[in-house]
């Protein structure tokens, strides 16, 4: 295979800015230089040359000095409502091709609200919510507790703890006033899902031209062609480690080295097959391409019906860690291989290999 000049784009957590007032988990979702250099290492390792270009307000610069056949993007930039659309627009002012989603999707899924709304139209399984702008906003009729309280526009599990689960009026507001004055952003209120939480990775993309719908007749499952599906994985939310079984970010950061990763996580075929074709459908409603992750509670209040929490179209790669990494490796696809599983999704898709 041709070999191929490959910038990787991403903002390292040391090298964001610092300012007065941010928060404790500002830049929980950057990645580290380990990180980068391990995505550096595969892409070579694919045959290819790899330079890591930090995506900030120099990047058109050093871009243009690369000189890059294509971008692996995994840049969440600084700031912004839509701030991992930022380094794509530009990728795409510029001609450039590179992995991942494109503006419109990275600007769509990083807020949570937005696409629930369109999960919700198109009758995809995503819990009731509402979006509250200010604490005193009335709650909808016939809300019932306990809800579940985060942020509109964060990852990592950035602002939730066991403290997101609210069981009366009193918790609600409290937590309302910590969302909103933390962030600086709407916060979602959605029904809490008391049950399993298992997220499911995928790699490829839908064999197109492809509609941002789900097909309304027989072959409404084709929505699955052209994907590949990683072994679904559940994080044994142990009591002693969680306050209701909610995987947060002190979770995710402080003790993802010290969890239960149960991967392939133990479900019946048919449980399989429904959360792979849910999470193909979510991919598709929300027009990501090359790579995602699908994150789902399973109901144990009726009978574990998977409802869809959120969709990450940047999911991390951190060797050994991210999500994806360990559905991978449980799948015998090792972190370079699936590295460059993404980059050839992004090469065939601009029709730079066959």
């Amino acid at each position: 295979m041709k070999a191929f000049r490959v910038a990787v784009l991403a903002n390292i957590r040391t090298n964001a800015p610092v300012f007065e007032g941010m928060s404790e988990d500002q830049w929980d979702d950057l990645d580290s230089e380990s990180t980068v250099e391990s995505l550096c290492n595969a892409i070579r390792e694919g045959g290819h040359e790899a330079q890591f270009l930090e995506a900030d307000e120099s990047i058109i610069d050093s871009i243009r000095n690369y000189q890059p056949d294509i971008c692996f993007n995994i840049a969440e930039s600084h700031f912004g409502d839509s701030r991992e659309a930022q380094i794509p627009a530009i990728l795409e002012k510029l001609q450039i091709p590179y992995t991942g989603s494109k503006v419109l999707s990275l600007a769509l899924t990083l807020d949570k609200p937005m696409t629930k709304r369109i999960l919700a139209w198109h009758g995809l399984p995503t819990p009731e919510f509402q979006v509250f702008e200010r604490v005193d906003e009335a709650l909808d009729e016939g809300s019932r507790f306990p809800l579940f309280v985060k942020p509109s526009r964060e990852g990592t599990g950035m602002g939730i703890s066991g403290k997101s689960v609210v069981h009366d009026e009193r918790e609600l507001r409290q937590q309302l006033e910590i969302i909103l004055s933390k962030y600086k952003q709407p916060a979602l209120v959605e029904r809490f899902i008391k049950g399993r939480e298992v997220t499911v990775g995928l790699v490829g993309n839908l064999i197109g031209p492809v509609a941002w719908r789900v097909p309304r007749d027989e072959n409404a499952r084709r929505v699955q062609a052209g994907l590949t599906f990683l072994p679904a994985m559940e994080v044994n939310l142990d009591p002693s480690m969680t306050v209701e079984g909610v995987y947060g970010n002190y979770l995710k950061t402080a003790l993802a080295d010290q969890l239960e990763y149960l991967c392939p996580a133990p479900l019946t075929e048919d449980q399989t097959d429904e959360l792979n074709w849910l999470a193909a459908a979510v991919f598709r409603v929300t027009g990501c391409l090359d790579v995602s992750r699908v994150d789902f509670r399973l109901d144990v209040e009726d009978n574990l019906k998977p409802y869809i929490l959120e969709i990450n179209p940047l999911p991390g790669l951190m060797p050994k860690l991210s999500d994806i990494v360990i559905e991978a490796e449980a799948d015998g696809i090792s972190h370079t291989e699936l590295v460059n599983m993404i980059l050839n999704a992004a090469l065939k898709r601009y029709g730079m290999i066959s």
